[in-house]
């Protein structure tokens, strides 16, 4: 006898198997992120293929993809089986918002023992980076983290003046 892995899912064994809670699952269903189907005893299924939603779901979460995001690019994929091409295009859209999030993560490893980023929240006077407030004229906020590679790379290069 050959053993055979069920296509379908109880919402116990969906959520012991995506590591959520039920009403994780519950909630992802409301908004819309993943379906389920009731059987004639009323009994929630899931498809197991849910189960890379829900993957999807939570590691784009965990980076801080919006769940608007993650709708967007969800509902953009057909329904049923999708295809290792569809997926791939589907992450296709993300992939610069993720460039964008690595390059801010990797500034923020590398320069925050730095006296704290400079430009931090356009602090008046910062003799090592930061001299004359230069930083405060290009906006509120910490520049150096947030303004990008190319207003790092001025910065560094001392190409800011004092005007915006």
């Amino acid at each position: 006898m050959s053993s055979r892995i069920a296509k379908d899912l109880s919402v116990g064994q969906m959520a012991e198997r995506a590591g959520v809670a039920v009403s994780t699952l519950h909630f992802y269903e409301a908004e819309g992120l993943i379906q389920s189907w009731r059987t004639a005893a009323n009994h929630r299924r899931y498809d197991r293929r849910e189960l890379r939603r829900v993957a999807i779901i939570r590691t784009a979460q965990a980076v801080g993809v919006p769940l608007s995001d993650i709708k967007a690019m969800l509902d953009a994929l057909p329904s049923g089986r999708i295809t290792a091409e569809e997926w791939r295009s589907a992450a296709d859209v993300w992939a610069a918002q993720l460039d964008e999030k690595i390059a801010t993560l990797q500034r923020l490893r590398t320069q925050m023992g730095a006296c704290i980023g400079c430009g931090c929240l356009s602090m008046e006077h910062c003799p090592l980076y930061n001299a004359d407030d230069r930083m405060g004229a290009r906006g509120a906020g910490p520049r150096r983290w947030l303004g990008g590679a190319q207003e790092e790379a001025e910065m560094d290069a001392g190409a800011y003046d004092a005007t915006p």
